[in-house]
Parts: structure tokens; sequence; C-alpha cells
């Protein structure tokens, strides 16, 4: 009998609630209706954004470039002398987090780039490769801005927006992407970057390749052994063989496997997944309001 009851009640409780929804049924489809329509029309406000993709591998740690004073380090330690180390790998590390530096930006990114398409753009035509400003921020008319953006700001625009780094645990390959409305400042950025990275470090390696010829020669005029002049001229032979190396590649931290390129179709917004999900919240609010109205209002069920 108490399981005969029981379902029963299920029954009538069910049948209830098939009740309130049909009393609302109005508001069910008037809400769904309105939530659809808000979903179509802000779907279509939303511009088109494109992304321009690249992979890259490190460039080889045995290369002839970290290599070419391997059998040297020990003599030069011997005569106390310390060389710097140039393990590729150890720079493509570094260079990950260096992209994502606000010094690297200011100093290389914001330099290169013109200010307004990162911090004013409107619109982007692509009917004639033009990109459009807001007026409210920047006035094309006069090459003025209204409030001129801070170097932090753009930095957190271009990090928080545009820019997107990973690196794929199991093949050590780094992908590197910038998002934008224009899919040729996507791709214009995304190479930016990376041959900004390879020239940062490539002039830091040089730099200290060129200030270690430097203390070579120094010790070597100061030094009056004949052994000791000897392992140190061999020292500046490859350190000077080295300094050739690092002009001569071209990506010296990273290099393409597959280059960034100007893309035909757009990465986002997803129009069709955007009118799904809020007409569906559209639909299961307006049911919940149902609910509310008759259980909390204590209307009856006719």
């Amino acid at each position: 009998m108490n399981i005969q009851s029981d379902n029963l009640d299920e029954e009538i409780n069910l049948l209830e609630l098939l009740q309130v929804l049909w009393k609302g049924k109005i508001i069910i489809v008037s809400l769904t209706a309105f939530a659809s329509i808000f979903a179509v029309v802000y779907s279509l406000s939303l511009p088109n954004i494109y992304e321009s993709k690249a992979l890259l591998a490190p460039v080889d740690s045995s290369s002839s470039i970290s290599g070419a004073l391997g059998s040297y380090r020990g003599l030069a330690g011997l005569t106390g002398i310390n060389l710097p180390s140039s393990g590729s790998d150890t720079n493509s590390e570094k260079a990950m987090e260096t992209i994502k530096s606000l010094s690297f930006f200011e100093k290389n990114i914001l330099t290169n780039i013109f200010l307004p398409d990162l911090m004013a753009l409107e619109s982007w035509s692509s009917d004639t490769n033009i990109v459009i400003y807001d007026e409210r921020i920047y006035k094309t008319s006069t090459n003025s801005w209204e409030d001129e953006p801070s170097a932090q700001q753009a930095y957190k625009e271009f990090t928080s927006k545009h820019l997107r780094l990973g690196k794929d645990k199991n093949s050590g390959f780094i992908t590197l992407s910038i998002k934008h409305q224009s899919p040729f400042l996507a791709k214009q950025w995304a190479e930016l970057v990376i041959n900004e990275v390879n020239d940062f470090y490539r002039q830091k390696d040089k730099e200290e390749s060129e200030k270690a010829v430097s203390y070579l020669n120094q010790q070597i005029s100061m030094t009056g052994s004949s052994e000791i002049k000897q392992v140190l001229a061999e020292l500046v032979q490859e350190e000077t063989k080295k300094l050739t190396l690092i002009d001569a590649n071209q990506f010296y931290v990273f290099e393409y496997i597959d280059p960034p390129a100007v893309m035909e179709k757009k990465s986002e917004p997803n129009r069709a997944n955007i009118c799904i999900i809020i007409a569906f919240l559209g639909g299961i609010l307006s049911i919940l309001l149902v609910f509310i109205r008759h259980y909390f209002f204590n209307e009856k069920v006719a």
C-alpha cells in the first residue's frame, strides 16, 4: 500500500508540475523567444577574430653554436676564466618567459607596432583591409589620443586578449598565436614576436662573446706564460668562430615548423553556440520564474 501511495504522490506531483508549466507557457515562450532574439543580435554584433598560429621548435642545442666552446671550457676554467654558456635549450625556456614579460613588450613589441591597432580598434574591413579606430579613444584626423594608454595598459591588453603561448610537454614544440580582428595584423604581430625574441637572445649572446674576447685578449697581454697565452689564443679563436655562427643563424632560439599565416576563416566567435547557449539559459530561467511565481506567491493551478 505504501508503495502504491508513493507512486500516486509522484504522479500527482508530476502532474502538478506539468500544469504549472502549462499555465506559465506564455511566460516561458516569451522569455525564451526574447533570449533567442537577443542571442542572435548579440552574436551578430561581435566582430570576427582571426588567429594566426606558429608552431616552433627550440634550436638544437647540439648545433655548432652551442658546441663550439665545449672542449675549451675546461681549459678556460684552469686559467680562472668563465666563458658564457650558449645552450639554446636554456635560452628557449627563458625565451618563453621573456615573451610574456613587461620589459620585453615595452622594448621590443610596443616600439614596433602601431598602438591604436592594439588599444583603439573598432573594426576591420575585409573588403578594403582597413582598420577603423574608435574616434572616442583615438582621433585619426589629428593622430591624437583622448587619453593615451600607458605601456602597462598596452601590455595587459596584448597579453590577455591577443597573445597565446604554450608548450607541448611530449614533443617540446611551442605554439605561439596572435588573435586580432585583422588577420594581416595577427600574422604580422606573430612574426614580430618570434623575430624579436630570436634577435634578443642573439644580441645577448653576441655581447657576452664580445666581452669574453675582449677579456681574453686583455689576459693574453698580461700573462708571461707562453703555455697560457697559447690556451687563451685558442679560446679567442673559438669565441670568434662563435660570433660568426651567431650572426649566420636567422633562427637563434626558435625555428619554424609551421610559420604564421593570414587566416581566411575566423577562429571566433562561434555564433551558433552563443545562440544555443543563451536561448537554453533563457528557457531554463523562464521555467524557474514560473515555478517561483507559483510556489512562492501561492498561485493555485486552475
